[in-house]
């Protein structure tokens, strides 16, 4: 089986295309695989890192805010869909992924004209514009949540939950090496915060741990926070004397940073979300009000009705998010009923990634049957 994934922008599309590669590898241990990516990407070093290779196209997103740089935008476009097309024709995929961001489009485009079996992967409750506008053309469209509007037929659209990687599924939890990673183990009776606001860091949550800088160092409490690289040195410079608090600019091990942690604030990506329920952390939720469509909020909310997460809105973190951090550290019975509470999405994301690999299996069978050759 030769498998090609469009992928890019943010770990949020890259990691569960890593995650969705591995169990396709995982049953099938011959299976063939190259990335598509864009010119400097975050994708490039993870994808490399996970073990895949992958070739870059020129392909650039639209600029909300800066209307003038997509000037050169369909020029790049064009340049891109002929990249996909030479990629496609060189590597005969047997079937094309995309999970979205700007790589996705060109490849998937491409390959849907050609007949050949397409899948998206949509983490977000709200669908983004690549794979909204590739929906009428691709075979299947597996979803993170329930009800997330395509404008295409349902049928399309199968509810898988979001993949997670098999590393962070299976690692074996010993907390004692987490802390002795994070250069705590001297410490390791204090509890553990881990602050992460996404791959690209968050203003809000750096400001508001900041400000808080000296409750949080009085407090029997060590914290690993996840800056993001935008806002590590300064982050980095302001803690240079608090030795309980450390920044990183991006933490690759993620696993460790898990083990580690007795209870999390973080953002509301959709795959942040999937991996914390997966590894069953007690968790602040802290949606950003700056994403397209207000998704992260919607992201956090089936959790925050079930009590699986408690939910914080930009507006209120500032003064309420580490008040709520010391109540929460302080109650074990509350920890332990949201991970109770958890439990259902524990199980559907860590499902998640068996579930698209069956429908990855179904559509390159029926393409071989010549049941798949069109949409």
């Amino acid at each position: 089986m030769r498998i090609l994934i469009g992928c890019g922008g943010t770990g949020g599309h890259i990691y569960p295309a890593i995650a969705i590669a591995d169990g396709i590898k995982q049953q099938f241990p011959d299976a063939v695989f190259l990335f598509v990516g864009t010119q400097g990407g975050k994708e490039i070093g993870l994808v490399v890192a996970a073990g895949y290779p992958i070739m870059r196209i020129s392909i650039k997103g639209f600029q909300r805010r800066k209307i003038i740089k997509n000037i050169l935008l369909p020029f790049l476009l064009l340049k891109s869909l002929y990249q996909a097309r030479s990629i496609i024709k060189s590597f005969k995929p047997d079937i094309v992924i995309g999970t979205g961001g700007y790589a996705s489009f060109p490849t998937l485009f491409v390959a849907a004209l050609q007949k050949i079996p397409t899948l998206i992967q949509e983490q977000n409750s709200i669908a983004g514009l690549t794979n909204s506008l590739l929906s009428r053309l691709v075979h299947k469209i597996c979803t993170g949540y329930p009800d997330v509007f395509f404008p295409c037929e349902k049928e399309k659209i199968i509810f898988t939950g979001n993949p997670v990687r098999s590393s962070l599924c299976t690692f074996q939890e010993d907390r004692m090496d987490a802390l002795e990673y994070f250069s705590f183990s001297a410490f390791q009776n204090k509890k553990c915060l881990l602050v992460m606001g996404g791959s690209c860091g968050a203003h809000l949550l750096n400001t508001t741990i900041l400000e808080w800088r000296e409750q949080l160092s009085s407090l029997d409490l060590q914290v690993i926070w996840v800056t993001g690289e935008r806002y590590f040195s300064a982050m980095q410079k302001a803690m240079k004397d608090y030795r309980y608090i450390k920044c990183y600019a991006f933490i690759s091990n993620m696993e460790m940073a898990y083990a580690a942690a007795d209870i999390v604030i973080s953002r509301a990506g959709a795959l942040s979300i999937a991996e914390l329920c997966v590894r069953r952390k007690p968790t602040i939720l802290v949606p950003s009000s700056n994403v397209v469509a207000d998704h992260q909020t919607k992201n956090s909310l089936p959790l925050a009705y079930q009590g699986a997460m408690i939910h914080i809105t930009d507006q209120s973190c500032p003064f309420l998010l580490i008040p709520k951090v010391i109540e929460l550290l302080n109650d074990e019975t509350q920890q332990l009923e949201l991970i109770k509470r958890m439990e259902p999405f524990t199980v559907l994301h860590a499902n998640a990634q068996n579930k698209i690999v069956e429908v990855v299996v179904d559509l390159v069978k029926q393409r071989a049957s010549g049941g798949a050759s069109g949409t």
